[in-house]
């Protein structure tokens, strides 16, 4: 506790006599100051005990007096020492009456007691807090730290440091879900701050924010307190991370401001935190080495080495029914992320950290999401399904490859679930659940462009086949304008689609170019002839009638298109083609 007017009133040492404002004793002293100065307050901060013998005022003066005291109270003087018999044997009435009318508390200081003796208490007093609450930090951090790295991990941290600060506290993963809390129905209050702490994550790390009003306790005791206090508590939401993309958040609820000791304990939960969320680069790098290996063995058809060289670590994913994913960002987007990325931290604000008060979600939230998505759509895809992963136990295997991504996940799991949620997500927050597959959308795709392919469940014995359908279905998702396709909606679509390709415009193009040159120089139409015939089945009359024509007319139209082309319309391999070049090349077919 730091030295109040009261613990100065009781110190042996000092012998001091409450003259005005009993009922204020309790207030704080932040320093005690000796000023004479008939107007002090421009060198005052507020929470001072200020110490005067009376030279330079008009003590004897009610309305002087008057003016006086109500400049200290403005100035957030917290009391007023009188030297007794310096210059007036005794308060000057004056005085003492500004002071009670005021409720200013006014404290007498005998002869024998000098001024810089209630200085030297007030130091000794606060340096004497300022060590308790450094003790109590340091050894909030041993018990914090001793929790870390116990077997329950941060559910016990969280439940020490809910005690050291006497309120609640939750963690949140890097999706934004709530993952541990304590007390128990902390977790209720915490999830009603979703919004604060995606605002939060969209900022670059370090960052918090402060939300609610401080009003009323917190409630450490064991029961949910009543709904208009949870929400009147103050709740500091910290980003957990050593980069500028947040790995989680904490969230420390109490009913006042933190103190020092408390402050201590939440940047030792942090920091602790912290570690536990952002593993080392080297391990990492280790583990995604290690990942690549599994991967290429699977797709080499050696699931036994596989197995083997996966260890604890991968091997329960082989042991059960998996998906295979690839994902990719267009080489535009990619191009469009190196100038996003170092835009958005040219931007970016200058303090670590920001106070707002209310627990409103910021009109920006959902725009800086889609800035951060946008300058690295496959980071984010990797932490959401890692997060999904981690809160249930699964397995994933990740393995970046430049600016692809492949993921081994298991079939049913969370993973594969969070994967298809953000998709939705991402395309619902585009407004392009659908979008357009015309030339200029390939050509030029948008900065936070990702699309995914999804293969159908597999063994490790299948892992090349699962491999080729997740390809498959990542062309199909290019062609569709979609960020995520399932190989069994590539099955369950029209092949037509799939001809939106320049490549299958050129093959195309060149089959029946001689075919419209012809045309062009006005000696039939064997184009449009030779598309209804086919459409038709090669039904003589019912194509002739489509084209107003004789049959004979058309069987002579036919033969010129075989004399032509140099095939012959009986070969059904040319009938197939010569039917997806007409379909490849109809108006309206996009690309």
């Amino acid at each position: 506790m730091p030295p109040t007017l009261a613990s100065l009133v009781r110190h042996p040492g000092l012998k001091l006599s409450v003259l005005a404002g009993e009922e204020r004793l309790e207030t704080p002293v932040r320093w005690a100051h000796v000023s004479e100065l008939a107007d002090p307050v421009p060198y005052m901060e507020g929470g001072e005990l200020l110490l005067i013998t009376a030279m330079q005022i008009e003590a004897d003066d009610p309305e002087e007096m008057g003016r006086y005291v109500r400049r200290l109270v403005g100035a957030g003087v917290v009391g007023l020492g009188f030297a007794l018999g310096v210059n007036y044997a005794e308060v000057p009435p004056a005085l003492a009456t500004a002071a009670k009318e005021e409720g200013l508390p006014l404290l007498g200081v005998p002869r024998r007691t000098p001024f810089i003796a209630i200085s030297k208490a007030v130091s000794a007093a606060i340096a004497a807090d300022q060590y308790r609450a450094v003790t109590a930090g340091f050894e909030a951090q041993r018990e914090l730290t001793r929790a870390a790295i116990g077997a329950e991990g941060p559910a016990a941290l969280l439940a020490r440091l809910a005690a050291h600060v006497d309120g609640w506290a939750a963690l949140y993963d890097v999706s934004g879900a709530v993952v541990a809390a304590a007390p128990d129905w902390a977790a209720r209050r915490a999830a009603r701050l979703t919004a604060d702490v995606e605002r939060l994550r969209s900022r670059p790390g370090p960052a918090s924010i402060v939300v609610g009003g401080g009003c009323g306790p917190a409630g450490a005791t064991g029961a949910e307190p009543a709904e208009d206090t949870a929400v009147a508590d103050r709740v500091e939401l910290q980003s957990l991370g050593t980069g500028r993309r947040t790995r989680g958040v904490l969230a420390v609820g109490t009913g006042a401001p933190l103190g020092t000791a408390e402050r201590y304990a939440v940047h030792s939960a942090v920091a602790l935190l912290t570690l536990t969320t952002e593993r080392s680069r080297a391990l990492q790098e280790a583990e995604q080495r290690l990942g690549a290996a599994v991967l290429r063995m699977l797709l080499a058809g050696e699931p036994d080495h596989a197995r083997a060289v996966a260890g604890r670590l991968y091997g329960g994913l082989l042991d059960a029914p998996f998906r295979m994913l690839v994902a990719e960002v267009p080489s535009g987007a990619a191009a469009q992320q190196a100038t996003v990325a170092p835009a958005a931290a040219d931007e970016a604000p200058a303090e670590a950290s920001t106070e707002i008060t209310g627990t409103g979600t910021g009109a920006g939230a959902g725009a800086a999401t889609g800035e951060a998505e946008a300058a690295d759509p496959l980071g984010i895809l990797i932490d959401t399904m890692e997060a999904a992963a981690a809160r249930i136990g699964e397995s994933v295997l990740v393995v970046p490859d430049g600016e692809r991504l492949i993921v081994l996940a298991p079939d049913g799991g969370a993973a594969v679930a969070a994967c298809a949620e953000h998709a939705q997500a991402v395309e619902a927050r585009r407004g392009t659940k659908a979008r357009p597959r015309d030339r200029a959308a390939v050509a030029a795709p948008r900065g936070d462009e990702l699309v995914i392919g999804l293969s159908a469940p597999a063994g490790p014995i299948a892992a090349g086949a699962a491999y080729r359908q997740a390809e498959q279905a990542l062309s199909v998702a290019r062609r569709r304008g979609r960020m995520l396709v399932e190989h069994e909606q590539v099955a369950a679509g029209s092949v037509l689609p799939l001809l939106a390709d320049d490549a299958v415009r050129a093959f195309a193009d060149g089959m029946l170019r001689a075919l419209h040159e012809h045309d062009a120089t006005g000696r039939g139409d064997l184009v449009a002839s030779l598309r209804a015939w086919l459409s038709r089945h090669g039904q003589w009359d019912a194509a002739a009638a489509d084209l107003g024509v004789h049959r004979h007319t058309l069987r002579y139209r036919m033969r010129r298109v075989e004399e032509i082309l140099g095939r012959s319309l009986d070969d059904p391999d040319a009938r197939m083609e010569l039917w997806l070049a007409l379909k490849a090349t109809a108006p309206g077919t996009s690309a």
